[in-house]
């Protein structure tokens, strides 16, 4: 739980916009117009479930529409409430502006557990939050487009992407009216995988740096480091894969709701995964010791601790107690304003949520411009490529033999080479090239200034500038 005199969620966002633009030489006007909400919109409608009426209470945030559409996740979960909700949509403003998507910032909630509603239920409950999204415009391929989030997976945006085509028939662009959807439904490949595999791009790009590892207190590269993930989740569970199978990490704590794991060898991703799938939740694995109170594993000696879960974990109340050198925030606001001074006053750095969580959305404009153009990626170029390719791969084999073979081609280049990039190549390189600009546009005023002390404060200032000159391009 918090610590005494925590601010909230919203506050913590505030906060630290404050603190970016008393760093910027903004019109008092304009620094206004940026910080708030244009609009929230909360809807109560009645479903008829197990043989009576239940009423449920959604919302949807606009913060910003210095671009449209406004883009943003919806989550599902009891404490979903106006300031929450609110504090998301800004959060997205500024992340769209840091990682250049050209969206303004929305999001959604639903008061609701998903798990207390069978699946047919859910369907119910979901296409009538979508229709009174719909009919006030706040669900659009050009003005509005929600995707997955806490408690909503692909299976929710397939419902809502069903119920907006069925209310406009003719709109050729209906399936761009939200993102996050499946495979074959409109969705594009990689989206699954896209937030924790751009806290993986977003952690090689700071590893690029020895200047940035120097003043984490560490050395050398992921390979080997010690890593502490809180949520296996969509989120936790990719990042922590791709970061122990690809990157050679160890992963030697897992926290999840009913506990948590500790082995300092490292544990197997997957193995843990499936058994939460099987056991509902880690105790019992046999991967890790089983600590009942998980949270204390925040607190443990590690490289790099990646909260992935929800906002508030680390805060007054703990702070103090964490050790990592390096957080890199996968979730939305895990560390509170409060816990953010008392880390890095210690020299903790933190890589903020507002880039290292921005994969989601950076795929997710991929899949809206895919649907947008109604073909997938590589379809046009990649078998030329191929083609292209050969042409070079045969000169060379021709060059092999004219010279007695004394030389030849490295073992698998030619499969490698020859292969054209198809859809989830290409959408891993869009990521990867999103996730290092961003970096070295937050890096290069991180060390530019004098009177930037960190990376979260860098961030802000970048986007809150991107979004002060959308503003001003309109005439604001």
């Amino acid at each position: 739980m918090a610590g005494t005199n925590e601010p909230s969620f919203r506050e913590s966002v505030d906060l630290m916009f404050s603190q970016a633009v008393a760093r910027m030489d903004l019109p008092p006007g304009l620094e206004e117009k940026i910080r708030v909400c244009n609009a929230t919109y909360t809807v109560r409608f009645g479903v008829r479930l197990r043989g009576q009426l239940h009423t449920f209470t959604g919302y949807r945030s606009v913060h910003s529409e210095h671009m449209e559409p406004v883009k943003g996740g919806i989550r599902y979960a009891t404490e979903v409430n106006q300031n929450e909700v609110e504090a998301l949509a800004a959060l997205m403003t500024y992340k769209c502006a840091l990682v250049e998507t050209p969206f303004g910032g929305s999001k959604g909630g639903l008061c609701i557990n998903p798990r207390d509603w069978d699946e047919h239920e859910l369907e119910q409950i979901t296409r009538r939050f979508a229709y009174e999204l719909i009919k006030r415009d706040l669900i659009s391929p050009s003005q509005n487009v929600p995707a997955p989030d806490m408690g909503t997976s692909e299976r929710e945006m397939a419902w809502i992407a069903d119920q907006y085509n069925r209310m406009n028939t003719t709109d050729i662009n209906a399936n761009a009216c939200v993102t996050g959807k499946p495979l074959h439904g409109g969705g594009i490949a990689g989206r699954v995988e896209a937030t924790g595999r751009g806290v993986q791009y977003a952690l090689h790009e700071f590893f690029r740096h020895p200047e940035d590892i120097a003043i984490a207190g560490l050395s050398g590269t992921l390979e080997g480091k010690r890593i502490i993930v809180q949520g296996l989740g969509n989120v936790g569970y990719h990042a922590a894969q791709f970061l122990s199978v690809e990157d050679g990490a160890r992963i030697t704590g897992i926290i999840e709701r009913d506990g948590g794991l500790f082995n300092p060898d490292g544990m197997n991703v997957d193995a843990v995964a499936h058994w939460i799938r099987v056991n509902g939740g880690v105790q019992g694995c046999p991967e890790g010791a089983y600590l009942a109170d998980g949270a204390v594993l925040l607190e443990e000696e590690c490289d790099i601790l990646i909260p992935a879960a929800v906002e508030g974990v680390i805060n007054l109340g703990n702070a103090a107690r964490v050790k990592a050198p390096l957080i890199i925030e996968a979730a939305n606001g895990p560390i509170t304003a409060g816990a953010d001074a008392v880390l890095r006053g210690r020299g903790a750095v933190i890589i903020p949520d507002l880039y290292a969580n921005a994969g989601g959305v950076t795929v997710s404009y991929f899949e809206w411009v895919k649907n947008l153009s109604h073909i997938r990626f590589g379809r046009m170029q990649r078998r030329q490529e191929e083609a292209r390719h050969k042409l070079i791969v045969d000169q060379l084999e021709t060059l092999s033999e004219a010279l007695g073979n004394t030389w030849s081609l490295t073992p698998h280049f030619k499969e490698r080479y020859l292969r054209g990039a198809d859809e989830l190549e290409l959408v891993r390189s869009g990521l990867d090239d999103t996730m290092r600009t961003a970096y070295q546009s937050m890096r290069e005023v991180w060390h530019g200034r004098e009177d930037i002390p960190d990376l979260r404060t860098a961030a802000y200032v970048v986007a809150i500038t991107r979004v002060a000159e959308s503003y001003r391009a309109k005439g604001l």
